[in-house]
């Protein structure tokens, strides 16, 4: 973010300013870069009405909100938007309104991300000091050691909370004809509980040592699968008026290769360097949390009486202070109990399953074309590996596992 231009403009009212035009097949070449434009004035418009109330607040929160949204991440929620609101046929005098809508979906991205980090205690975000961290060395000097030990973190629970407001401030104020309008809104209320949801499941595992493959699948399903795929895809459906079959096939598709993300995440925060991930090593390992990789070991050295295993889990799972050595240890235990075979071959399957979903659905051949290409990122899987059903399927296709999640599929129609 620009801070001449955020703090130099005056208060503006509500509105975030005039429209502007879009041309779809302008977006079509970045749409990143289209969303970060459209970012950038909608929050240069924020910070400018904070400094207004307070430049302490405006300096310390909403600019910090404004560079993390502005300064990181791929995107790829609001391009899922874009590709699907195109792929469903979308009226290029809707693309401002699919564009905004994957503006707010960076938003409360940042949300989610803060608070994570707060939660996690996590230091480091993108190769960069957490917002909390930044927080709490921007005061070390001037906070009272306590109760104001806490202060960052205080401090980065309201910048998500402002993140947040932003978010839906973005979608109440975007143009929309009545039965868009309605949908949008019913799966943007979706999105919202299912990713409290999933972040509290992920907590309460922690906090319980819940050790269930089937409550780690559902928490995955909740806290990334349908937030991260599943419901951006919708919200691009829903702004271009798709019918019925093509929502279902591209809400089923997303949440597929949503939990594929996921279940990817978890081997890059054990597996992948950090100079890759922009985190330190384990940190999953070291907050005890209750992911599907670390079940399926379980489970396995259990069933195989290996009491070596079992051990290096036990004393490894919420070890705060764990040494690279007993990391390594883990990372060998998630490879000879075969945990980490299983889970790369679920996400194969996953993406497979998902993309059998959209080729059922009549989509825009360039649209379509984009969508593969984003759901194959997502999940990590430059290729395919077309396997035959399994016992974990249900009769319909769909793994057993996803079915766990319960999410009332007619209510954001």
């Amino acid at each position: 973010m620009r801070r001449s231009k955020a703090t130099d403009q005056q208060a503006a009212g509500p509105s975030p300013g005039p429209r502007h035009a879009f041309r779809p097949a302008s977006v079509d070449e970045d749409v990143p870069a289209a969303v970060g434009r459209l970012l950038d004035r909608f929050l240069a418009e924020r910070v400018a009405r904070a400094a207004a109330l307070d430049p302490v607040f405006a300096h310390d929160i909403a600019e910090r909100v404004a560079r993390f949204t502005l300064d990181g991440g791929k995107r790829t929620r609001s391009q899922f938007v874009w590709w699907a609101h195109r792929a469903c046929g979308g009226p290029a005098a809707g693309a401002e309104a699919a564009l905004r809508i994957g503006a707010a979906l960076e938003l409360i991205q940042t949300c989610a991300l803060v608070h994570d980090d707060v939660m996690d205690g996590s230091r480091l975000r993108r190769g960069r000091p957490a917002l909390h961290t930044d927080m709490s060395a921007q005061y070390a000097d001037a906070v009272l050691p306590a109760p104001g030990t806490r202060f960052g973190e205080a401090a980065a629970i309201l910048a998500g909370d402002l993140a947040l407001a932003w978010a839906d401030d973005v979608v109440a104020d975007t143009d929309l004809a009545p039965d868009p309008g309605r949908r949008v809104r019913q799966v943007w209320s979706c999105l919202r509980m299912e990713m409290v949801a999933g972040q509290y499941l992920d907590i309460q595992g922690q906090a319980t040592s819940s050790h269930s493959e089937a409550r780690a699948i559902r928490a995955a399903c909740l806290k990334s699968a349908l937030y991260s795929v599943q419901r951006p895809l919708e919200l691009g459906a829903a702004l271009a008026g798709a019918d019925a079959a093509t929502t279902q096939a591209l809400c089923s598709a997303g949440r597929c290769v949503g939990l594929a993300f996921q279940l990817r995440d978890d081997l890059h925060d054990v597996f992948e360097e950090p100079r890759r991930t922009g985190k330190p090593s384990g940190g999953d390992i070291r907050a005890g949390k209750p992911t599907y990789l670390v079940a399926v070991a379980r489970a396995r050295a259990e069933a195989a009486g290996d009491c070596g295993a079992l051990a290096v889990l036990r004393r490894s799972l919420g070890c705060a202070d764990l040494s690279d050595a007993d990391l390594a240890r883990v990372r060998d235990v998630l490879v000879t109990t075969g945990a980490r075979d299983t889970v790369e071959a679920k996400i194969d399957r996953l993406v497979a399953q998902g993309l059998r979903h959209m080729d059922a659905a009549s989509l825009a051949p360039e649209g379509r074309r984009h969508l593969h290409a984003l759901l194959h990122s997502a999940a990590g899987a430059p290729s395919v590996r077309r396997q035959a059903p399994d016992a974990s399927r249900s009769k319909d296709g769909m793994p057993v596992s996803l079915l766990l999640t319960a999410t009332a599929e007619g209510v954001s129609r």
